[in-house]
């Protein structure tokens, strides 16, 4: 497989597993790609940051691997009209990030827990600008499903084919002025929207295991 590209390999669930339980992996470089330039790397964690979990959810359709992203919608509070993975902050009865990531997903876009197979998580990620502590988990469908998106919190679902994240046409840049100076700021295109920060950085992670577990090599 290390000959050809991974936009045209065989993109399985076999393969997603091995590559969330890769026993060494350099998270800080396969996210530098998309670390917007002003953001640290390792930025400090505040004593107080808050709990969170978002679900990275696949699922088999024609032939390929597909995935998710939402919208948010334009009115609510934090991180308004971007595109992120579903998921949310951690309620007191939640057993868990897990418990978290499925049940943020199922009142986002009416997915039951119980149809959700979780494969395994991405390293967490801090985000200064909102004091959040993220948990990325990997879950997968048996089949495409049916969205039913809760419209107090998602404006549109992107169904999108895993083998986007490696076509190389869809990394882009941009440069935004930002307290009076040019910042360069990297992004996903995809579905005609601005895929950035900390959700970009954690597709790039998950494509850097990918790669990792396939012999591609980093790009």
């Amino acid at each position: 497989m290390a000959a050809e590209s991974l936009a045209d390999a065989a993109l399985t669930l076999d393969l997603v597993t091995e590559a969330l339980r890769l026993p060494q992996f350099d998270v800080r470089s396969a996210r530098a790609p998309m670390l917007p330039e002003t953001r640290p790397l390792q930025p400090r964690v505040r004593q107080d940051a808050k709990q969170a979990a978002v679900l990275l959810l696949l699922w088999p359709q024609g032939g390929s691997l597909y995935f998710v992203l939402t919208r948010r919608a334009s009115d609510l509070r934090g991180h308004s009209g971007q595109i992120s993975l579903p998921g949310g902050r951690c309620d007191p009865e939640d057993s868990d990030h897990t418990a978290t990531a499925l049940r943020e997903t199922g009142e986002e876009l009416g997915i039951a827990a119980s149809e959700v197979q979780v494969l395994g998580r991405l390293d967490s990620i801090y985000i200064p600008p909102s004091n959040f502590m993220v948990r990325p988990v990997v879950g997968a469908l048996p089949a495409p499903p049916c969205f039913q998106p809760q419209a107090a919190e998602v404006a549109e679902v992107l169904q999108l084919p895993l083998a986007l994240l490696f076509d190389p046409q869809r990394k882009r840049e941009s440069l935004q002025i930002r307290n009076g100076r040019s910042v360069r700021i990297p992004w996903y295109a995809f579905g005609g929207q601005m895929v950035w920060g900390a959700t970009a950085m954690l597709l790039s992670e998950f494509e850097g295991r990918l790669r990792a577990v396939t012999g591609q090599p980093a790009r």
